[in-house]
Order: C-alpha cells, then structure tokens, then sequence
C-alpha cells in the first residue's frame, strides 16, 4: 500500500493518493490533475476514484476533470448536492481497493457535508484518516464558511455544536496509532491555529490540539466561534463550483487572452500589475493594483478582487505571466481574466512617490499612518499608536475612511501587503502623497516588542 501526499504552499492545501494493488484513489484533488496522472503512471496504477471530503471553499477541484478523463468514480456525500455524476459515500460506506477499505464518516462541523475517510489496512486495522477540513493538526476546521452557500447551508453557531459531536463521537474514540492527513496546513485560512506539521495521529492530537481538549460544548462553541482569519471574497463562489465542476485546468488556462503590449485597455476594468514594487514604483498604469507575485499570491487575488470582477493581468515576463495565470486557476480566477499581457511601458506613466524615512520618523503626527494587517495581527499589538487600521481585504471598500489632509504611510508586518495598499489607495487619493513604509516595518516591529 502507498499513501502520498502532495502538498502546494501557495493554498497550504494537501491532497493525497491511496495505491494498492494497482488501484488508486485520489482525495480533495487541486485545480490541475497532472501530477496524479503521472503518479498513477509512475506507479503503474489505475485511477479508479475521487472522494471529495467537502464543497472546497479555499480551491477548485479537479474531481470532474479526473472523472472525465480517467472514468474514475467520483464518491461524496450525499449531503453535498453535487451536479456532477458521482456515487454517494456516507456513514458506513465501503471503497474496497483489493484487501484495504476506505471508509466514510460523516463528521459535519466545518461544513455539514463534510466527510472524512477512515482506511482500514489490509490486516484489517485503522491505520489511517483523510480529514479533509475537520481535524488538522493542532486545530479544526472553521465553521463559518457555509452561512450562505451550498447545498445545506447552516449558521455558525450550529456548525460548531456538529464539530463538537463530530471530533468526541467520530474522531477521538478512533485508536491513538491512526495517522491524521488533513487537507489544509499552516497558512491555510480554513482554521486558525495549525501546526506547521503535515501529519500526525490521533493520539497526538487529543495529547496537544487546543480544540480536543476537555471542555462542555457551550465552551467549544465559543471558542471554536471567535478570533477565525478573515474569510477571502472568493471562498462562496469556489464553493459553488465545486458543487458542480469546473472547465478542464488546461483548457481554462489556454481560454484567457494574451494581448500585445500595445493594445488599449478597457479603462473601466482593474489592472493586477504583479511585477515588483521597485518595477511597479518606476512606472505603472494609473489605477493599477500592484500584486506582486509570491507564495500567497492567489489567496490575496481572491481576497482583493471579488468573484464576479474582471482584471487585466501584467507581469514582467511571458514565463511569469503563465505562472500567474495557472494560480489564478487554482481559485477559479482564470475566467476573471480579461486578458494577459506584457506591462505597456509608453503608458505606464504613475511614478510613486519615496517616503523620507528620517522625516517619518522625526514626525510621525505629520503622516496619517494606515495599518493594513489583519485584526487579529493588530490586536497583538500596534505598531503606531495613531494608525488606523484597515486590513487589506476592506481596503478598496473603506478607502473613504482615511483622512487625507495629511501624506498617507501605508504599512503591513513586512511589505508584501503594503505595496498593494499603497497601490489601491493610491488610485483613489490625489490630494495627497501616498507612502510605502515597506521592510521597514519589521525594524520598527521588533523596536516595540
């Protein structure tokens, strides 16, 4: 029996294959199915079926892509209200792959279709579970994702109360020497306080998970409620798509327009310049968001831009341009995509300005300084206390907040985020400069703590 796990940073997202005996079965697979086709290939396997644990919130699936080209069974809940030819895998549930079971456990809580996949070895013991989003390690799935999309749609509160029952009646009494794979790993929003380990067991997990600790259900409730990450824009819509199915990943990526440099673009559409900031400062088109590539750069697109906008695309490069659209597949965002293209230097005028640092610091009561850390960041502890704070996903919804009879300093915890601010109120501000505090930052930071 093999048991892999493939791992992408980018949405801390793991997605395992089971092999046995020349079968394989795929769990919560990413946008792009290729390299479960070359793992089959490598291992000289079939693949004979998907199991999705949940309506993925965080990424689109390739279970339909799978299913199409491989004939592959794909197996959910039948809560999930799926649109796709599938087979229902509830409670009880068997997937036999030779003399090893895959077995379903509904277990509701961060979801209410949400199943996880108890293996049974081919010596007849539990050896293993997929989780999916309900049990990570160090922590559980949110429950405040399906408040308004899916099939079943259910309110936090009664969310966390199935987490509790799922997690003491499903989880906890399984043997200590089950090893836990889950679906999401540190950096994930799906949760709030994971481990930077990818795997663990049971036993681990009741001895140092916060959430499996003893505690009534009314104490659960509330802690599981309170203090989750804040939820990206598109997160409903992926949800959606999942249910259904999504275009092939190549096919996706092979749809979104590559225009000439000189092209003019529609001026009533956002611009996502990726290039780096000291590029972006040189010379950008006015209005333009500067994103720039990084480990995260599809969660802070789907956070930034809504589901239902359309953006132009810039990057330095060709190579760089296809990496960009593959992550934005990865949400489902390449259909956002009005089109791709090289930056068009003749009209990339905007120059932004560079902040005296010496001044700043001399005269911090002359700046409006601009916090755009997440809530939960800021509560840790500020950085100045006159800031205002506005984390970066509210930014282009509460750009009229921020007081402009002053020059406007932008910060984040180490300067990713702050280059997009910048960038976003930069478009709306003309009164007044708009500076990036940048790596700064992480000086000043490490000063007040």
């Amino acid at each position: 029996m093999i048991i892999h796990q493939f791992y992408d940073k980018g949405l801390a997202h793991g997605s395992y294959a089971v092999i046995r005996t020349g079968k394989m079965i795929v769990i919560d697979p990413a946008r792009n199915p290729q390299p479960y086709y070359n793992f089959a290939q490598q291992h000289d396997a079939t693949i004979v079926g998907v199991i999705e644990t949940h309506p993925h919130a965080d990424f689109v699936s390739s279970h339909l892509e799978i299913h199409q080209t491989t004939g592959a069974v794909i197996y959910c809940s039948k809560l999930t209200g799926a649109t796709y030819p599938h087979e229902t895998f509830d409670d009880g549930d068997v997937i036999e792959l030779n003399d090893i079971k895959l077995k379903a456990l509904n277990t509701p809580g961060h979801s209410p279709d949400s199943i996880c996949i108890l293996l049974i070895d081919e010596e007849g013991r539990e050896s293993a579970i997929f989780t999916g989003d309900t049990l990570f390690i160090g922590d559980v799935g949110r429950p405040d994702l399906r408040e308004n999309v899916g099939n079943i749609t259910a309110k936090k509160e009664e969310l966390a109360r199935q987490m509790y029952q799922s997690t003491r009646h499903k989880l906890m009494t399984l043997p200590k020497s089950v090893v836990v794979y889950p679906a999401h790993g540190p950096g994930s929003l799906c949760g709030k306080n994971m481990s930077p380990d990818l795997e663990s067991t049971i036993g681990r997990e009741l001895r140092e998970n916060y959430a499996l600790q003893l505690m009534d259900e009314l104490e659960f409730v509330k802690t599981l409620t309170t203090d989750q990450p804040f939820m990206p824009k598109y997160f409903g819509r992926d949800v959606e798509l999942n249910k259904a199915g999504v275009l092939n990943f190549e096919d996706g990526i092979a749809a979104v327009p590559r225009i000439d440099a000189a092209t003019n673009l529609d001026k009533d559409i956002l611009v996502v310049d990726s290039r780096p900031k000291a590029q972006f400062r040189n010379g950008h088109l006015h209005g333009a968001i500067n994103l720039m590539d990084g480990e995260k750069f599809e969660t802070w697109l789907g956070s930034i831009i809504g589901p239902d906008e359309h953006f132009y695309l810039i990057a330095e490069s060709d190579e760089k341009l296809e990496t960009l659209i593959e992550k934005a597949a990865k949400i489902g965002y390449e259909q956002n995509i009005k089109a791709a293209l090289l930056i068009p230097l003749s009209a990339a005028t905007e120059v932004s300005p560079v902040l005296d640092l010496d001044d700043f610091k001399a005269n911090e009561e002359a700046y409006t300084i601009v916090d755009i850390r997440n809530a939960g960041e800021v509560a840790a502890g500020k950085v100045f206390n006159t800031a205002i704070n506005i984390p970066l996903p509210e930014l282009r919804e509460r750009v009229g907040e921020i007081a402009t009879d002053k020059p406007i300093v932008v910060h984040c915890a180490a300067g990713y985020r702050s280059a997009a601010g910048v960038s976003i109120i930069s478009a709306v501000v003309e009164d007044v400069p708009v500076y990036d505090l940048g790596e700064v930052v992480t000086e000043m930071m490490k000063a007040v703590h």
